[in-house]
């Protein structure tokens, strides 16, 4: 190869690498999830965010705690707000039925109660799988063996 193609193909390839940076989000979602942060914290909404310039700074940031009709936002992890964080207490593990309540290693939260769903006939495999009658759950399935 000539000195001048690897030269096109090494500014082609650093051109193809600026414009994947470039077009790679900065900001993050206020709704995305992210583990051992606060979840939900949310900044003030679009039209009270910028002032006149672009490059102002939001005034300050709201959690569900303070405000919490936040956790029934569109695109919120849930409607109950439980240690600053929004959640749904019918289906978290950390937070079965009420905030805090944490249900057991094998076990999930189904209708805000905690259920095994190895052996329980009426959330068998999952939330509200109910075997039929005269079937039992075993292993997570009705009526297996």
């Amino acid at each position: 190869m000539s000195s001048l193609t690897k030269i096109l193909i090494t500014l082609t390839l650093l051109m193809c690498l600026a414009i994947t940076l470039s077009s790679t989000p900065t900001q993050k979602n206020p709704f995305d999830i992210e583990d051992e942060k606060d979840e939900n914290v949310v900044s003030n909404p679009p039209s009270a965010r910028f002032g006149r310039f672009l490059a102002q700074q939001p005034k300050g940031i709201m959690k569900c705690n303070k405000n919490p009709r936040l956790c029934r936002a569109k695109g919120s992890s849930g409607p109950d707000c439980c240690n600053k964080k929004c959640v749904n207490v019918k289906t978290d593990k950390q937070n079965c039925g009420l905030c805090g309540r944490k249900c057991k290693h094998m076990e999930i939260c189904c209708k805000g109660s905690c259920v095994n769903p190895m052996v329980n006939n009426r959330h068998c495999g999952g939330c509200n799988y109910v075997c039929k009658r005269g079937n039992s759950c075993v292993r997570g399935m009705c009526s297996y063996a």
